[in-house]
């Protein structure tokens, strides 16, 4: 009997729906087939190529020539522009009309000279709504303009998404038409959808999933596809039961439309400018017809390039923002990586990003957002808090290979004990569709059950942008409060994060770094590129100190802020989480060394230019000044310019944060006041009869000897005391192999012929930091075949195929022959196809030993590492990160440990037992580990994915190794890294350079570290003649330190990190000396007013 209740089989009626809304299957007579009507063919297509990408004005004035549908054009990286002519058929009065498009490249639709729409087949989007009802009086004829990126949605790969560009590919025009749009049936398509989806979702034994599937089928049942007048019953059917309300105590998921767009990845920069016009002019499309609809953005430098390339659509950004609907997140000028980049460079990426987002939007953002960076180091939520923000959102943690994070929602406690609320979108995404089992997913998957009852949903297309769709919005409005769901509400930011701070009594608090437990490869993928970001993290620093001490010294000098701006937004956009993570195409790599090109040579001319101001009306003899840039004294062995590009070496002694002029020459410096450094180096006795000592004096003396008690005289100038004879103080002569010993007095360093270290004595003590039985600076290759992320992993099994590179005797000679500075250099074939040189080179006075290395690299999935086998035992070694140090284990006793096989670390990484330590110090490298007791520094590696020529060629770089007694704090591990990474500067002025020494700053205490001093960022009047200083607590202790000034102070006053006035933060000066207390890792900023300038 027709309609009479019949059984049902779980699977066919499930499939019977599927087909009935499938795209390929029986679209003849389905739903799906209903979706689009009548078409016609457009009027008109006509189209031009081009390699730039050129704006709409240029672009509609070029030479279009006749197009059609199945062309192909291309290459990789060029534009296709094309102009569409329409008419609409009269007869299509009273429809929803759409241009339907459909081409492999990104596309952008141009109506009346404004970007309306993206049209990009990968994220969905492959028609443009020409009008929701035609009407009897709306213009039949029109034309638009379409410009095509030859690239996809995630670049260009050949054969992978992952793989280099492929620069020959083409894309096709497969579509292009108008046709008539069946709202209708497309409601029906999404509750159909959203049925079958909780059938699924729910499974067969659940009561409310065998509802939705009944409802489904009897959907079906009603439902004629060619007979629209059926339709209001099937959707009577899902309304019903869409309308049966879930229970109060129901999961809140707070959907959030989102768009994450890499700011350069497989793509260059260049394109990221359109991807941001393609995805936000949808999103305004969106928030147009959907009032509910919020769409959070990130990135201020993003939002820079709409305001200057789419100024139009800035503007419409601007209007959705008041409305609420619109809302800029995150703070930063880039999503930034959270290991690499400087504890300032933070902070720079909040004060840039805070004051565009104020400036543009008129507020600042109160939650830190960053869902697709590498991990995250345990000084941010510290940052955060100077920042003015205490939530945070990410996601990247359900990467992690070994070990699931135990939270979705808690408290995180950074490195000085700051707090701020963290959220994981429990969906463990930032591209939800709004699919029911995205939608079940966050609820099940959610670790917090019991604690919190609300979750993100952030929803969108994104990585190469694209964003939400309207269909996206269908679902989750559908779903917005369902029995046997969770609740959806559209939401924002700031309603999901007052939601969770209201039930936050019962949330867990994890302490430290949020590790990211794969992606290690980034800390040393493209060297180069972490080369440049630490070279100009130093030239930057450097320039805003001379500036500031100019603007203090000279009343004409104009402190170059607008310069200096555009110099940090460069440093702060190569820091995005692809690019100085190498985990980019080489196009980025280039533009990236291109940006630090830029900020070397900027930087360097804006250097010489405080330092003329500095010296005006000076009377002293030489054009040169010597410049310390850190805030204590120093004395080393500096490289001083001479005329015909010659340098000489001298012994200067500058103070903190200040200058000294030229030393005397060196015959008329008084006595060395440490030892100078002996150089012996040991030939073998078929070459010779004897031990060949070479002892360096002023004049360059060579004294060939038995013993270096035949040595009289060890001063400069040949005056001087007796050569001390103790064994401590004076290499020992056991064997004649073509070995060589370095000795300041402070540390002995002795090389093997191969020029690898043997043996590493702290002289005072005669302690050995070398293991027994072993040899430091060994170098190691490793192959390094990950899983599938060639440029970001490299897996824990690399280990498994250590290969020590052995060099050949003979190889090793003296360079610098003593005195002021001793030498030995070596070369070494570490594979058939790649060389290194390196010269090991002792300073006087000095208490690390340096080595200069320079690699040719021509590898392919090799790893290069050096590592030194320390004579200390400990069960945790100490890096450095920003604005502070943490440690980490040895070994390998839990899956957490053996997770953190290779870490990250900035300037140094240090071993220590009770009294005795050593640390490894670097210029420009991040990759390091700590396995027992032997220190790696991960050098070069050689990914081919996505960039094929990534670290390919010759490197630079120094790492250094510093025995100490003691902890190593009291050692003055941390100054050496940082005498290490800011060299004193010789700089050449145009006139005389002052005849006598200045110190502008100092710090009493060696546990507070002055970081920075800048010009106050742009605000009263009186803030043009304010500084402001950043100092932080570095050993980890409370303490108390006084601030000593030569500056004409007017007033101080604490301040937070964005340079906010603390009310209470006033601070007495007293003999121009400041008195600040510090608790362990807390960074301080200080905000100092100038006196006026005498006239």
């Amino acid at each position: 009997m027709a309609g009479a209740p019949a059984l049902k089989h779980w699977r066919t009626t499930l499939e019977r729906v599927e087909k009935f809304v499938s795209p390929l299957y029986f679209t003849d007579c389905n739903l799906r087939g209903r979706l689009f009507g009548e078409s016609c063919p457009v009027a008109a297509l006509s189209s031009f190529l081009t390699p730039e990408r050129l704006p709409y004005q240029e672009a509609v004035l070029q030479d279009f020539s006749p197009a059609q549908v199945g062309d192909s054009f291309g290459p990789t990286w060029w534009t296709c522009w094309f102009r569409v002519e329409l008419t609409i058929p009269e007869a299509w009065v009273g429809q929803e009309v759409h241009l339907c498009w459909q081409s492999d490249g990104e596309g952008l639709v141009w109506r009346d000279g404004e970007p309306v729409q993206g049209l990009t087949k990968e994220g969905e989007k492959t028609s443009y709504i020409l009008t929701d009802r035609l009407g009897e009086g709306d213009p039949r004829s029109l034309t638009l303009y379409v410009e095509v990126a030859c690239n996809g949605l995630l670049g260009a790969g050949k054969g992978s998404m992952i793989a280099a560009p492929d620069p020959e590919k083409t894309f096709q025009l497969s579509r292009a038409e108008l046709a008539v749009f069946h709202r209708d049936v497309h409601k029906l398509l999404v509750d159909l959808e959203l049925l079958l989806g909780i059938a699924k979702g729910l499974g067969e034994d659940n009561q409310r999933s065998f509802q939705a599937l009944y409802t489904a089928n009897q959907m079906v049942n009603v439902c004629d596809p060619a007979r629209p007048e059926t339709f209001p019953v099937a959707q009577a059917l899902a309304s019903k039961f869409f309308g049966q309300r879930g229970g109060e105590s129901q999961h809140t998921i707070h959907a959030i439309g989102h768009c994450h767009i890499d700011t350069a990845w497989l793509w260059p920069f260049k394109e990221t400018i359109r991807k941001c016009a393609r995805s936000w002019v949808t999103a305004v499309q969106l928030m147009e017809q959907n009032p509910e609809f919020i769409f959070a953005c990130s990135q201020a430098q993003q939002l820079e390039w709409v305001k200057s390339h789419y100024p139009g659509l800035h503007a419409q950004l601007q209007e959705f923002a008041c409305r609420g609907q619109f809302v800029p997140v995150g703070g930063t000028w880039v999503e930034m990586d959270g290991n690499l980049p400087s504890g300032e460079a933070m902070v720079r990426q909040f004060l840039q990003g805070q004051n565009f987002f104020l400036q543009e939007f008129g507020k600042m953002c109160t939650e830190f957002w960053l869902p697709d960076t590498f991990g995250y180091s345990a000084q941010l939520p510290q940052i955060m808090r100077g920042c003015g923000i205490r939530h945070f959102l990410t996601q990247k943690l359900s990467w992690n290979l070994v070990n699931s994070f135990p939270h979705h929602t808690f408290f995180w406690e950074g490195l000085d004990g700051s707090h701020v609320l963290v959220h994981f979108p429990p969906g463990d995404s930032y591209g939800m569709q709004g699919n029911v089992d995205e939608v079940l997913k966050t609820v099940t998957n959610n670790r917090d059950k019991g604690r919190t009852n609300h979750s993100a949903f952030l929803f969108g297309f994104g990585d190469g942008g694209g964003g939400p769709t309207q269909t996206m919005l269908d679902r989750l409005t559908r779903l917005r409060d369902t029995d046997g769901l969770p609740r959806v509400q559209l939401s924002s930011p700031k309603q999901l994060f007052s939601a969770l701070e209201s039930d936050s009594g019962q949330l867990c608090t994890w302490v430290g770094e949020l590790f990211l437990e794969l992606h290690n490869g980034t800390y040393t993928t493209h060297a180069q590129i972490k080369k440049g970001n630490r070279e100009c993290e130093r030239i930057l620093h450097d320039v805003e100190l001379l500036s500031s001490l100019a603007l203090a010294r000279s009343t004409q000098f104009l402190y170059p802020a607008a310069q200096l701006q555009h110099l940090w937004r460069l440093l702060l956009l190569n820091q995005f989480h692809d690019v100085v993570t190498g985990s980019c195409i080489q196009l980025v790599a280039e533009d990236a060394m291109c940006h630090y090109a830029d900020i070397r040579s900027h930087g360097n001319a804006l250097l010489s230019t405080a330092a003329t101001a500095l010296c005006a009306g000076e009377p002293g003899p030489e054009g040169l000044l010597i410049v310390n840039t850190l805030p204590w004294k120093r004395t080393e062995v500096l490289a001083l310019p001479k005329p015909g590009g010659a340098h000489s070496l001298a012994l200067v002694t500058v103070p903190s944060m200040g200058y000294a002029p030229v030393p005397a020459p060196i015959s008329l410096q008084p006595l060395l006041p440490q030892q100078p450094v002996f150089v012996v180096q040991e030939v073998s006795p078929s070459r010779s009869c004897r031990a060949r000592a070479v002892l360096g004096c002023s004049n360059n003396l060579e004294i060939l000897s038995s013993d270096l008690e035949q040595v009289a005289r060890w001063g400069l100038g040949g005056d001087g005391g007796e050569v001390p004879t103790d064994s401590a103080s004076r290499p020992p002569f056991t064997k004649t192999d073509g070995s060589v010993t370095l000795d300041n007095g402070i540390i002995r360093v002795r090389l093997d012929p191969t020029g690898r270290l043997t043996s590493l004595v702290l002289v005072a003590s005669g302690r050995e930091a070398i293991a027994e039985g072993a040899v430091g600076n060994q170098f190691v290759l490793f192959d390094d075949v990950p899983l599938y992320w060639d440029a970001w992993d490299v897996m824990d099994y690399h280990l498994e195929t250590r290969k020590p590179v052995l060099g050949q005797a003979g190889t090793l000679a003296v360079g610098t022959e003593g005195g002021l500075r001793g030498s030995a250099w070596f070369l070494l074939q570490l594979t058939p196809n790649s060389r290194l040189s390196q010269e090991v080179v002792l300073d006087v006075g000095c208490p690390y030993v340096r080595f200069h290395t320079e690699v040719h690299w021509h590898e392919a999935h090799k790893f290069l590492k050096v590592e030194f086998p320390a004579r200390v035992r400990c069960p945790q070694a100490t890096y450095e990160i920003q604005f502070g140090h943490l440690q980490r284990p040895t070994h390998y006793n839990t899956s957490w440990d053996w997770a953190r096989f290779e870490v990250w670390a900035h300037r140094w990484v240090d071993l220590s037992e009770h009294g005795f330590g050593l640390a490894l110090l670097n210029d420009c490298k991040y990759g390091a580990s700590v396995r027992g007791s032997v220190l790696s520094l991960s050098l070069l590696r050689a990914p081919k994915a996505p960039d094929a020529t990534a670290d390919v060629g010759r490197h630079e770089f120094t790492y250094a190794l510093m025995p100490h007694k003691g902890s190593f704090q009291d050692a003055g591990v941390i100054r050496a890294a940082y005498s290490l990474n800011f060299p004193l500067l010789a700089l050449p002025v145009p006139g005389p350079a002052p005849a006598t020494s200045w110190s502008a700053f100092s710090v009493s205490s060696p546990a507070v570290m002055l970081e920075t001093v800048k010009q106050a960022e742009t605000g009263p009047e009186s803030q043009s003649r304010a500084l402001v200083l950043r100092l932080y607590e570095a050993h980890g202790s409370h303490v108390d330190s006084w601030l000593h000034t030569s500056l004409p102070v007017q007033e101080a006053i604490l301040c937070d990190l964005l340079e906010r006035r603390d009310p209470a933060g006033h601070l007495p000066l007293q003999d121009n000396r400041l008195k600040l207390t510090f608790s362990p890792f807390q960074v301080q900023s200080l905000l100092l007013v100038l006196q006026p300038p005498e006239n």
